[in-house]
């Protein structure tokens, strides 16, 4: 009965069948699958001692359930799974659908042939032998041993990486991009599609060379014969694109018409590489035996072309009779002894070497070192002398075997890396295996050792059995236009032939197979959004769309044309892509995740990076500009994954690497406080949400980002008021919601929300507990309370106020934007205008930092930076500003400066009126709106902070004896005195004489001879007769005349930056507070108000 709950499970988005389907994580298919209702739940867990554990089994379900999803589990090729039900469908509805069948295919079937089949190929028939003639024995071997040697350990690691869980179909890019993550392996992945792609077409131009070279050279359109240099050349390549186009959309059709064909005849193709292989060996044991008569014409030291002669002599005795031959008409302008010939002709002789002397004739010797040769060089004859006359320009060089191309060691390490490709074929039929993790090792590693042994073999084989001048022609002109390797083969060259031309049509349609699937599976995952359309296919699941792109993309190698040409194109990808599984590998075994748990065991983080360099090596060594463009691309692919493709989380190692550098970097921040020179504002943004958990101030986060352009640390925080139990799903709302605001304003940085039972808990939690380790904020950004003045907002300038007390106590920087909503938008430009500075105390040099900061964005680049500062009537304003230009030049900040003179003027009776106005709404405020929940709380703090004063014993803590006394009894008076008591007892220093106090005075917003004062009025007391404190009178005196002085300078000005003076100490006279401020910033647009942290954020120094 349990086994049938996990049917529907199966069935259902969360199978495993249906691997990247586009979901930002892969989800279990053995959570949350529900297939009954809860009567039937109740009743299939009667009796089955489960009732303990019932209510949670539709998230965690039983193990039975699991074990029968996982025996279940079908890791099929992709769109096999589509194509049976498109069968099913077709063929009506049945009682039962039809199982599909399970994988059977061993480790030699599934992926030590098809190694086999994908490694040999046209390399190994068309231009081994040359490589071996112009780079010698010893620098081919060289080579052999190098790409060998690569690919070797990349099979080491792959095999780890396969071997660690259960391998999906789609191999090789579902490794790298489920070990690497989406942007790696969405790179790489188009890279190994690019490769197999290439290789298509260099498979179609091996075989279109076989065809009109070796087998039917009469088939050639444009006609080579008779045209000689780059026109000859010319012809060949035009003849390759033609036929090349012609091959490629016929391999097209078949592919599209039907896979199965292409897999039917794939053992057929398999055959003839075999066969062909074997041909060689037994050609070479042959020679050792009974070597052939392979004659080749050399005149002097040079190789002579064999349609330029029939017989190897300049003349020949026919009946006593001296007769001219063929050869004697190339080089001569007559068939007659007298005739004018060339004359090197005339200066050597002709002589006739054994092309295949065997390999008992010592030929190695000859063929050890490399005789690398420029464009139009003749083939030359090691060991024979010819006689040249240095003053003759060559003549008649048609008649001799010519180099094509220049060669270099580099050259051959490019053409030739493409022979060891091929070694993903087993992974990448990984849905087909009856057990991948145990096939992919052994299969590959011996494909890739029998490979192996044969190449490094043929190198020493074909240097020891061939004629150096016939190892570097090319194309067999000097041997009846033959192929090469096909001279040494037994029975007969044909063999070779017709096997290589079969191999080479076999492995382009192998490729013309496998890319388009590539390509699918790389689409369906949803990572690069603009190829979501190849995604698409028939109703079998054959990649269509995929397919055409591939066949577009091939053409432009069929366009190329020259073998040589693409062969390190494709090398270049296939390179990078082996580079990033050695990556994956080694970064795993570093990281020891703890997923990491491969069976193959012969692995090593060593052997990994050592073929990863070995890869990134051998790109520069093949073409360092097509190592720089297939790295461009990967670069641009990489990119453009990261900004605009979907997010997946694929528990890949780059994000372990991630975790570890942000460990290590977490930990390096513990050892001290950054230097001033490295600091910057890490900002704690606080913001409030409405009802709907949406942000009511977005524009803090425009400044956010106006502020910091994307450097340094930004967190976004919120409180949600309640309980974690029942508040999570508004707390989940509201974090959506910021990370949502914060991807449409561009901040880089993270959102927290905390769930607390009143709002300022969880503020205050958030400045506290904000940041990990040495990676914490050293700002608070939070907007000024809006209509604080109306009753329903008396508890949110209090709260307001707390945050301030407490930055000032935590050592925080504040910034508090005035009218938020003002702000300019990120899409906003100030083409002109001012930020004005009014540099009244010294905290730090926030005030300086900050316009600067502002001025690297775009919003405010063009505004200009003015300073001004405060002078008394003992201060000298010519020095004054003399000095603060000085300070500029040395923090090499740009700026105007201007030192405004505040002289002594007598308090106005509108001063008078306007602090006894606020003072009276102040106690009408206390007495009206306090309510009891409040009057506990006030009570609370005023007990805590005497008795806290009176553990202390600090002076300023201490201020008199009366006061603590005072704030004793406070706590025992009855509830409806307290409003009255608020208005009365409260303890003040001496009063300071300039705007703020010092961080650690005890300046306060009350004065103590106005405590004293009445204490016995009662609660019906007559408010109107109250004098105003003078404390505050002065104050408000301050305040007004900086008010009218910055409104006169700062009125145009597009940002006004001020110092925020200090919060009461005490909690008597918060609404005097907010009302100074109020007055400081009245009639200004923009104002950012600003308290630094108590250290310095700026330095002359460098």
């Amino acid at each position: 009965m349990l086994n049938n709950m996990s049917t529907d499970c199966e069935e259902g988005e969360g199978s495993p069948n249906n691997q990247g389907d586009g979901n930002p994580k892969e989800s279990s298919p053995f959570i949350n699958c529900t297939t009954s209702s809860d009567v039937e739940k109740n009743q299939q867990y009667d009796g089955k001692n489960m009732a303990l554990f019932e209510e949670e089994m539709d998230t965690s379900p039983m193990v039975s359930s699991l074990l029968s999803s996982l025996a279940n589990y079908s890791n099929l090729p992709t769109g096999s799974k589509e194509h049976e039900e498109a069968e099913n469908n077709e063929e009506g509805a049945r009682p039962s659908k039809k199982p599909i069948q399970a994988p059977q295919l061993g480790t030699l079937m599934g992926v030590y042939l098809p190694c086999i089949q994908n490694i040999f190929g046209v390399i190994l028939f068309l231009r081994m032998t040359w490589m071996v003639g112009v780079g010698g024995v010893l620098g081919s071997f060289i080579i052999v041993f190098m790409c060998c040697s690569t690919t070797m350990l990349t099979a080491i690691s792959m095999s780890a990486i396969a071997t660690n869980g259960v391998v999906p179909a789609g191999g090789s890019y579902y490794m790298i991009s489920r070990s690497l993550g989406p942007e790696f392996g969405g790179a790489v992945g188009i890279c190994f599609y690019l490769g197999t792609t290439f290789a298509g077409a260099m498979y179609i131009l091996g075989c279109i060379e076989i065809l009109l070279i070796y087998i039917v050279p009469q088939a050639a359109i444009f006609k080579i014969k008779g045209l000689e240099g780059v026109e000859a050349e010319a012809a060949l390549l035009n003849n390759m694109r033609l036929y090349g186009t012609l091959v490629l959309s016929l391999m097209a059709l078949v592919v599209f018409v039907g896979v199965k064909y292409v897999n039917k005849l794939a053992l057929v193709f398999l055959a003839c590489v075999i066969l062909s292989i074997v041909a060689v060996y037994a050609g070479v044991i042959k020679t050792a035996i009974d070597p052939p008569v392979f004659p080749v014409c050399l005149l002097g030291n040079r190789t002579v072309v064999s349609k330029g002669y029939d017989i190897c002599a300049k003349v020949i005795e026919i009946d006593n009779e001296t007769v001219t031959t063929k050869l004697w008409r190339s080089f001569c302008d007559s068939e007659y002894l007298n005739a004018t010939c060339d004359e090197y002709f005339v200066n050597n002789n002709i002589t006739e070497v054994q092309g295949i002397p065997g390999v008992t004739s010592g030929i190695l010797a000859e063929n050890l070192f490399g005789n690398y040769l420029e464009k139009g060089m003749i083939l030359e004859k090691r060991g024979l002398v010819s006689e040249v006359d240095p003053d003759t320009s060559a003549t008649s060089t048609n008649r001799f075997v010519l180099a094509d191309i220049t060669s270099f060691f580099t050259l051959l390490v490019g053409i030739y890396f493409p022979s060891v490709t091929g070694i993903m074929a087993g992974s990448n039929r990984s849905g087909d295996l009856r057990d991948a993790q145990k096939s992919i090792p052994i299969g590959t590693i011996a494909a890739i050792t029998t490979t192996s042994t044969v190449y490094m073999s043929c190198v020493v084989l074909f240097g020891a059995c061939i004629e150096g001048v016939v190892l570097r022609d090319k194309f067999g002109e000097g041997v009846n236009g033959n192929l090469v390797i096909g001279t040494l083969a037994w029975p007969s060259p044909w063999v070779i032939v017709i096997g290589s031309f079969f191999s080479t049509c076999g492995a382009g349609l192998q490729s013309l197979t496998g890319a388009p699937r590539l390509l699918q599976a790389i689409s369906r995952d949803g990572i690069i959004p603009f190829l979501r359309v190849f995604g698409h296919g028939k109703a079998n699941g054959e990649p269509t769309w995929a397919l055409l792109l591939t066949a577009s993309i091939c053409e432009i190698g069929i366009i190329i044309a020259s073998l040589d040409a693409v062969a390190p194109i494709l090398s270049m990808f296939f390179l990078m892509c082996y580079m990033f599984v050695n990556l994956a590998c080694a970064l795993q075994t570093l990281l020891r995740t703890p997923n990491w748990r491969p069976r193959f065991k012969f692995y090593h983080w060593a052997l990994s990076f050592l073929g990863m360099s070995l890869c990134l090596s051998l790109m520069f060594i093949c073409s360092w500009y097509y190592a720089i463009v297939a790295m461009g691309i990967a670069t641009c692919i990489y990119k453009y994954i990261e900004f605009c493709g979907a997010e997946k989380e694929w528990g890949d190692g780059i994000r372990g690497i991630s975790l570890s550098a942000a460990r290590f970097a977490l930990m390096r921040l513990e050892e001290g406080p950054p230097h001033t020179k490295n600091w910057r504002p890490q900002i704690l943004v606080l913001v409030s949400m409405d009802g709907e958990q949406n942000v009511e101030q977005p524009r803090l986060l425009s400044l956010t980002n106006q502020l910091k352009a994307g450097k340094g640390l930004t967190i976004v925080g919120t409180s949600v008021q309640g309980k974690f139990l029942d508040n999570y799903t508004e707390a989940h709302k509201a974090d959506q919601s910021l990370r949502k605001l914060m991807e449409t304003e561009r901040v880089k940085g993270f959102s927290q929300v905390v769930i607390s039972s009143n709002l300022r808990d969880g503020t205050s939690h958030l400045i506290q507990v904000g940041g990990l380790g040495g990676l914490k904020h050293n700002t608070v950004m939070v907007s000024w309370p809006r209509n604080w003045k109306q009753p329903e907002c008396h508890q949110q300038f209090r709260d307001f106020i707390e945050v301030v007390r407490e930055t000032t106590v935590a050592s925080l920087a504040l910034l508090v934007p005035k009218n938020i909503s003002s702000y300019p938008s990120n899409g906003e430009r100030f083409t002109e205008g001012h930020i004005d500075v009014w540099w009244i105390v010294h905290d730090g040099g926030m005030l300086m930092l900050l316009p600067f900061l502002l001025r690297q964005h775009k919003v405010w680049r063009k505004c200009k930076m003015r300073i001004f500062t405060v002078a008394q009537m003992d201060d000298n304003s010519i020095q004054m500003k003399k000095d603060v230009i000085t300070f500029l030049y040395h923090l090499r900040i740009d700026a105007e400066v201007e030192v405004v003179e505040m002289h002594d003027s007598d308090i106005s009776a509108y001063t008078y009126e306007k602090t006894l106005i606020m003072e009276q709404r102040s106690q009408i405020l206390k007495q009206m709106h306090l309510t009891k929940n409040e009057m506990e709380r006030e009570i609370q703090s005023i007990t805590d902070s005497s008795r806290g004063s009176i553990r202390r014993k600090k002076p300023s803590a201490l201020r008199s004896q009366p006061s603590i006394e005072e704030g004793a009894r406070v706590a025992q008076q009855p509830e409806e005195e307290v409003q009255l008591i608020h208005s009365k007892n409260a303890s003040t220093p001496a009063s300071p004489t300039s705007l703020t106090a010092p961080a650690g005075g005890g300046a306060t917003w009350t004065d103590s001879k106005g405590a004293d004062k009445g204490k016995n009025l009662e609660a019906g007391k007559d408010l109107f007769s109250m004098k105003p404190n003078q404390i505050d009178v002065r104050r408000m005196h301050t305040a007004l005349r900086l008010n009218e002085v910055i409104a006169k300078k700062s009125k145009e000005a597009k940002l006004v930056l001020l110092n925020m003076p200090g919060p009461p100490k005490n909690r008597v006279g918060e609404e005097n507070y907010m009302e100074f401020l109020e007055v400081l910033t009245e009639g200004l647009n923009r104002v950012l108000l600003v308290r630094g942290g108590g250290r310095e954020v700026i330095t002359i120094y460098s």
